[in-house]
């Protein structure tokens, strides 16, 4: 935000209403965010007060209200009568009143993720959905937040202007949910590009090298503002947690969230995804936060929001996360192409890949993507997994069409000045009718199959004019197929998964049985694959498991040995034509790029 935001936002507050928020953490220890509003100018009778169910960017109902205790409302020394009328609506009797309404609650803050609240003695984070209460009469009203550290030494960091030391501004209550808080001692990095200011901080121990990472950071922020034309915002804050088993990102206008492995920094690979994921969360501050679907044109914080384009947002975004540190030449085109290969094969061994349109896996995010079962794999697919390779097919299209003049890039540029600076919301329609107009051509057909279909996606056909194609690798002497996939879980050997039609499923072998023997010998998950491959495709075994503590032996055929691995390779003898349209998309050869 710019200076002149911050003003008019002070502006707006001096003049009633007000909306004051306190945030204390007297305890941390406790995990208990002490929480007071006070609201001045009330006029009508009854005041509600909601807490969001979910946070943009995050497409779970997340049931944020179970966390809240200990509510309380009065009016100067006066206690206010109250009622739940639903599991996030608070009421508060607000009749006749004159003096400041102050709402007092806790939140309980133990997990540890981008999309929630966590409060111990090293730290404070964060997100305001799932903290501050809404106020429906008065959304567009500006709110301030104060923050009372537990002790002196610890800073605030949030994209947020700042009122005073501590106390910090937003225009509406949009604007506060989607700017987090991280209070603590931890490292706070500054930077800049394109003169604008950047914040990096980083809470927890791990084995990240700020002094390296800020520059390859940089290297991002300017590889996708030069395809935007420029940066819309004057301040951007990248809040960083270490964890031990933490991955993942979470979007806002002015910041975003991270959350990584606290020592995943130093191997090249791990490092090369920890920068994929700041790429894929920076290039949400264009698509999804003001670049976004019509369903999220006015957000409704108290049910979901359903849309069929979340494949476009997350999909499309993940494609680009793996292309923007290519550009910024963070890692190499053959690393590049390795990617896609590894997410080709992620797709081509997820049977859900033929049940489960596209624009269903997005429209059905809220209830399948984040809430995975048994059957998931058989009957699914992620939109991010799915939308990313149909964007890198859609890429490939507009560039053999246009000889490389024009790219995926021309869309992501159009859909910012058609709908990103206005922040109008586009449908489905517009997204397709501005692709089509980019590769100046029809894709009722591509929709039809790829997006609201399930048939098999076609590489070889898109990279063909780009001197490659795919490869589906079957190991050398692989065992036969089963159709399950087994882990260790407290001493015993748990089918996690049984692929639909396999000979596992076809033998009526579940997911949840526990693996005991292959042939009356003793099998363990780490050695199922050495065990199979002692047998021949249409080998009759027998599989004995424990069924709900039902012993069982189940007779098995084996099935035909399955790629395991899928490799983007070249075509023989490649043309002039495909070498010189290879060179012309990643900038180098196609020799140098594919062993």
């Amino acid at each position: 935000m710019t200076e002149a935001t911050a003003v008019r936002s002070n502006s707006k507050i001096s003049t009633t209403p007000q909306i004051l928020y306190r945030v204390a953490m007297s305890q941390p220890e406790s995990h208990l965010f002490e929480v007071s509003l006070n609201l001045t100018g009330w006029k009508l009778p009854v005041l509600d007060l909601k807490l969001p169910v979910w946070t943009p960017g995050s497409y779970l109902v997340r049931e944020y209200a179970k966390h809240v205790q200990n509510f309380t409302a009065t009016a100067g020394e006066k206690p206010l009568l109250w009622r739940k009328l639903n599991k996030n609506h608070w009421q508060v009797t607000t009749t006749d009143l004159k003096e400041t309404i102050t709402i007092k609650y806790w939140v309980f803050a133990n997990e540890l993720s981008v999309r929630t609240n966590h409060l111990d003695t090293t730290h404070g984070y964060f997100n305001g959905a799932a903290l501050f209460f809404r106020v429906p009469e008065w959304e567009t009203q500006a709110i301030s937040v104060t923050i009372v550290p537990p002790k002196p030494d610890w800073q605030v960091t949030t994209p947020l202007p700042v009122l005073e030391p501590n106390t910090f501004i937003a225009d509406d209550y949009d604007t506060l949910v989607d700017s987090p808080f991280e209070i603590g001692c931890h490292e706070l990095h500054h930077f800049e590009v394109l003169g604008k200011s950047h914040e990096l901080a980083i809470w927890s121990k791990g084995n990240v090298d700020a002094v390296k990472m800020i520059p390859d950071i940089q290297k991002i922020v300017q590889v996708e503002a030069e395809m935007f034309g420029g940066l819309p915002y004057e301040k951007y804050v990248f809040l960083l947690h270490l964890s031990s088993q933490g991955n993942g990102g979470l979007e806002h206008k002015y910041s975003c969230s991270l959350n990584y492995p606290r020592l995943g920094f130093r191997a090249k690979e791990k490092y090369d995804r920890f920068m994929q994921l700041v790429a894929h969360e920076f290039f949400h501050l264009w698509n999804v936060k003001r670049i976004r679907p019509k369903a999220l044109e006015v957000f409704d914080y108290d049910r979901e929001n359903y849309m069929p384009s979340l494949w476009f947002c997350e999909g499309t975004t993940s494609y680009y996360d793996i292309a923007i540190p290519l550009r910024a030449g963070i890692y190499d085109a053959k690393s590049f192409l390795n990617n896609l290969a590894k997410d080709i094969t992620r797709l081509q061994t997820t049977p859900g890949r033929l049940v489960q349109p596209l624009s269903d896996s997005s429209w059905d995010a809220w209830i399948k993507l984040y809430r995975p079962d048994a059957n998931s794999g058989n009957s699914q697919i992620s939109y991010y997994l799915k939308g990313e390779l149909v964007s890198f097919l859609l890429d490939l299209l507009i560039r053999e069409r246009h000889s490389n003049t024009r790219s995926l890039d021309d869309v992501m540029r159009q859909m910012w000045q058609q709908f990103g600076k206005s922040e109008v919301g586009f449908t489905p329609e517009q997204l397709q009718q501005v692709i089509e107009s980019v590769a100046e051509t029809k894709l009722t057909d591509f929709f039809d199959k790829y997006i609201d279909g399930v048939e098999e996606l076609p590489f070889n056909q898109y990279l063909e004019p780009f001197g490659l194609e795919i490869s589906a690798d079957v190991e050398d002497n692989a065992a036969p197929y089963l159709g399950i996939k087994a882990q260790a879980e407290n001493g015993k050997e748990i089918i996690k998964f049984v692929e639909a039609g396999t000979p596992a499923a076809v033998a009526g072998i579940d997911a949840g049985d526990e693996l005991l023997a292959i042939d009356g010998v003793r099998v363990q998950a780490t050695h199922l694959s050495d065990r199979l491959k002692d047998y021949q495709l249409h080998d009759k075994i027998q599989i004995t498991v424990f069924h709900q503590d039902e012993l069982r032996t189940y007779d098995v055929t084996l099935a035909e040995p399955r790629p395991s691995k899928y490799q983007i390779v070249s075509v023989d003898n490649p043309s002039a034509t495909q070498q010189q349209n290879f060179q012309k998309w990643l900038g180098v050869s196609l020799e140098t790029a594919i062993d």
